[in-house]
């Protein structure tokens, strides 16, 4: 079984971190329906899709893929970049312990100087692709990387600028194909992988999300999705325009988890 957790806004979404755009406004109201909207939608697609309740105080909570790295061999609390991001592990982590999720999976934790974030690590089959960004060390993917390894795991480090994280820049359409931002990942460091590129005047059309034969994407990007369309894909737009005003994608907001 596939599930997607998710996490509902906090009451008060101000104060969240960002990098590399400024800080502005965020209209709850509309957060929130955006965010039950994302929920709705991706549910429709067929999968299970858990929303946990808010974290007040927490207003990056929501961004539950940056704090656990779920395989199907073991489970790795991570260690954000950003400090006051911090806590949300534990918490997140005693969420999962109520849900039942974790069934016995062994759980490693990143300790310090270790940082990582799960928005940098991107899976194609048995290859893990792994930011290099302001969010993510050297020392956080060596730590991944030992105990990988050993599972049969590739963990592939990639230079990321201009952006916060790896798959702000590049995700997947397949386990073959990306569809990437190069002005912002080092996709030299991908060799053997098809590569698509972002429409002009989208930069943030890289990061879709993929489920079963159907993709996902933000719906300021309706030309990324068109060219997409072109080439048989069937892809589906969302508006999470809120979110990006906190440097957010579509797959930021949820974790994959599957039994």
């Amino acid at each position: 079984m596939t599930t997607l957790i998710t996490r509902e806004p906090a009451q008060d979404l101000q104060g969240y971190e960002t990098t590399f755009v400024a800080a502005q406004s965020i209209h709850l109201d509309e957060a929130t329906r955006q965010h039950q909207t994302y929920r709705a939608t991706l549910a429709s697609s067929g999968i299970e899709v858990i929303a946990l309740p808010a974290q007040p105080g927490l207003p990056d909570s929501l961004f539950v893929e940056d704090v656990v790295l779920a395989l199907p061999e073991c489970v790795i609390l991570t260690r954000p970049g950003a400090a006051s991001r911090q806590v949300e592990v534990a918490l997140f982590a005693a969420d999962l312990a109520r849900q039942g999720l974790f069934d016995g999976r062994p759980v490693h934790a990143l300790q310090a100087p270790a940082t990582l974030e799960g928005g940098d690590v991107l899976r194609l089959g048995r290859t893990l692709y792994v930011g290099l960004s302001s969010r993510t060390n050297a020392a956080g993917v060596a730590q991944l990387r030992d105990w990988l390894t050993p599972l049969g795991y590739c963990v592939q480090t990639v230079p990321v600028t201009g952006c916060l994280h790896l798959k702000t820049g590049v995700t997947a359409l397949d386990d073959h194909t990306v569809l990437a931002q190069p002005g912002w990942v080092d996709l030299s460091a991908m060799p053997g992988l098809k590569v698509l590129h972002a429409e002009p005047g989208e930069p943030w059309a890289a990061n879709v999300l993929k489920i079963g034969t159907q993709l996902f994407m933000n719906a300021a990007s309706p030309c990324t999705a068109g060219a997409l369309r072109a080439r048989g894909h069937a892809v589906q737009s969302i508006d999470i325009g809120e979110f990006m005003k906190m440097e957010a994608g579509l797959t930021c907001m949820h974790v994959l988890w599957r039994d």
